[in-house]
C-alpha cells in the first residue's frame, strides 16, 4: 500500500481530526491536587472513544492501585508477530489555566484563531493523542489496518510529575513490549522545522529559609543592631551564580558530558536569529539580552546545567511596611544535564548552602522534587527512518535537538522495556504557550506531525 495514499486521507481527515482534538480539549481534565478528579476520567473515556474509532481493536481505561488518575491502553496487533511493534506514548492531563483573566479565549472554550487551535491541552498534550489516533485511523481507512503492530499508552497523571507511572509500567510491562518507542510530548525548535529530541535535562528543585527573628523589626529601631534573613539570603543566593547569571559552583558543574566535535557542529546548524528568539520567549531587552550565536544557545539550552529563582518571598507584595522581616524564603532549582545525576547535585547544592549560610540564621532546607537527566545515541537504524519519515511529513529534514524540561520517566521507560530506541517527537513550538496561558497548537505543524507518524508506521514495515 503507498504511503502517499495514506498521506492523503490524513489530508483528507485533518478537519475532523481537529474538531475530534477541540472536543478534546474543552475537557478540563487537570490532574493537580484540587481539580475535579472526574474531569481527568472524563478526558480518558474521550480518548479511549477516539482511539476506538480510529480503529483500534482493543481500548480499555486502566485504574492503577493508589492512582486516581486513569490510563488508557490501546492495542492494534493485527500485523501478526512477523511485524514491529510500535509503543505510542502521550498524556491527557493538562495543566491548571493559570490566570484566567489573561486567557484571550477561556482555556476550555477552544477555539481555531490565526492558524492555531487554543486552549489548554492544545498542544502539552493532546496533539500528541491526536497523532496516535489520526495516523492509525488513515491506515485503517486505506489499507483495513496498520503494516505494523501498535501499542498506545496514554497517561493521566504527567503533569504532576507521573508518581504511579514506574510501577504502572512495572505491572504492565509484557503488554507493552515493542521494538521501539514514539514519546509525543515533545517540540520542534521552531515552527515547521522537524525536530528530534536526543537528549533531556533533569531537575533538582529545593526550599530554602532563613529565619533569624522571632518577629518583624521596625527597621528604624532596630536596623544596623539586628540581622537581616532577607538580605542574607539574597546574598545566599547570589553565590550561587555569577554575574552573567551561570552556575559558579563547581560541583553543581560535576559530571556533565562536554559536546563532542560533531555534537557542537550539529547545534551550530540549526537556524537561530537572536531577535526572533528573544522575541518568542518575550524578552523585554530583546536580542542584546540572549546569546548572539546558535552554539551558545543550544549548548546553554540543553547541555549546561543552569540555576533559576523559582520564587523568592519576605512579606507580602503591597502589605509591608518599612520593616526587617523575621525570616525569608525561597524555592530555587537547577536543571542538570546528561552526566548528571538529580541525587548528586541535590547533594551537592544543600552542602553549598549549608557551608555558606551565617550561623546566626536558621537554616531550613526541603527538597522539593528531582528528575535525572537522559541522553540517546542516534545510530540506531529506526533513527535514520525516522529522519525520512519526518522528512516525508513535513517537507523538510528534521534537526537533532535536546530539550531543557525533564521528562524522567523516559529512561525508566526504555530501560523497561529492554533498551529500545525512543523517538521524542510532538507539536509544541516556541510560540504554543504550553504551561502559560493561551496555549496552542499550530494546525499546520499538527497536520505535518500526523503525515510524519503515517509515515513512519509505513517505513517500519519495511
Amino acid at each position: 500500500m503507498s504511503i502517499d495514499a495514506v498521506l492523503a486521507r490524513v489530508a483528507t481527515d485533518f478537519q475532523a481530526t481537529v474538531q475530534t482534538l477541540t472536543d478534546l480539549v474543552r475537557i478540563p481534565s487537570c490532574s493537580f491536587p484540587g481539580f475535579d478528579p472526574a474531569h481527568v476520567r472524563a478526558s480518558a473515556e474521550a480518548t479511549a472513544a477516539w482511539l476506538r474509532a480510529s480503529g483500534y481493536p482493543e481500548v480499555r481505561l486502566v485504574d492503577h492501585p493508589g492512582c486516581h488518575h486513569p490510563y488508557v491502553i490501546a492495542t492494534d496487533h493485527r500485523a501478526g508477530p512477523g511485524a514491529p511493534t510500535l509503543l505510542l506514548y502521550a498524556h491527557h492531563d493538562v495543566q491548571p489555566p493559570l490566570r484566567e483573566e489573561l486567557w484571550v479565549s477561556p482555556a476550555h472554550a477552544p477555539e481555531v484563531r490565526e492558524g492555531r487551535l487554543w486552549g489548554r491541552g492544545a498542544a502539552d498534550d493532546k496533539a500528541g493523542v491526536a497523532l496516535h489516533c489520526a495516523a492509525a485511523a488513515a491506515w485503517n481507512a486505506v489499507a483495513g489496518r496498520p503494516p505494523i503492530n501498535l501499542t498506545v499508552l496514554i497517561e493521566g497523571e504527567e503533569e504532576i510529575g507521573s508518581p504511579h507511572f514506574a510501577a504502572f509500567l512495572q505491572a504492565h510491562r509484557q503488554e507493552l513490549q515493542a521494538d521501539a518507542v514514539v514519546i509525543a510530548d515533545l517540540a520542534n525548535v521552531d515552527t515547521g522545522l522537524p525536530s528530534l529530541t536526543t537528549s533531556l535535562r533533569g531537575h533538582v528543585a529545593l526550599e530554602i529559609e532563613l529565619a533569624a527573628l522571632a518577629k518583624p523589626l521596625h527597621s528604624g529601631m532596630w536596623g544596623g543592631a539586628v540581622p537581616d534573613p532577607v538580605v542574607a539570603l539574597v546574598r545566599l543566593l547570589a553565590t550561587l551564580t555569577d554575574d552573567q547569571g551561570r552556575i559558579a559552583v563547581p560541583s553543581l558543574k560535576a559530571g556533565a558530558v562536554p559536546l563532542t566535535a560533531a555534537e557542537a557542529a550539529g547545534l551550530a546548524r540549526i537556524p537561530y536569529d537572536p531577535a526572533r528568539f528573544a522575541d518568542q520567549a518575550g524578552v523585554l531587552a530583546g536580542a542584546s539580552a540572549v546569546p548572539a550565536d546558535a552554539l551558545a544557545t543550544h549548548r546553554a539550552l540543553w547541555r549546561e546545567p543552569t540555576l533559576s529563582i523559582h520564587a523568592l518571598q519576605a512579606g507580602a507584595r503591597g502589605k509591608t511596611g518599612n520593616v526587617i522581616m523575621d525570616r525569608a524564603w525561597a524555592r530555587l532549582g537547577i536543571r542538570i544535564v546528561p552526566g548528571q545525576t538529580a541525587a548528586q547535585v541535590q547533594e551537592a547544592l544543600i552542602a553549598h548552602l549549608k557551608t555558606h549560610a551565617p550561623a546566626w540564621a536558621t537554616l531550613t532546607l526541603t527538597p522539593a522534587s528531582t528528575g535525572d537527566a537522559w541522553a540517546t545515541a542516534t545510530d540506531h537504524p529506526l533513527f535514520a527512518v525516522a529522519r525520512e519519515a519526518l522528512t516525508i511529513g513535513y517537507g523538510t529534514a528534521p534537526v537533532d535537538i535536546g530539550c531543557g524540561a525533564s521528562i524522567p520517566f523516559v529512561g525508566e521507560f526504555t530501560d523497561l522495556l529492554g533498551g529500545v530506541p525512543a523517538l521524542l517527537v510532538g507539536v509544541e513550538d516556541p510560540i504554543c504557550g504550553a504551561h502559560a496561558e493561551n496555549e496552542s497548537v499550530h494546525l499546520g505543524d499538527l497536520e505535518k506531525a500526523i503525515k510524519s507518524q503515517a509515515a513512519l508506521i509505513g517505513l517500519m514495515a519495511r
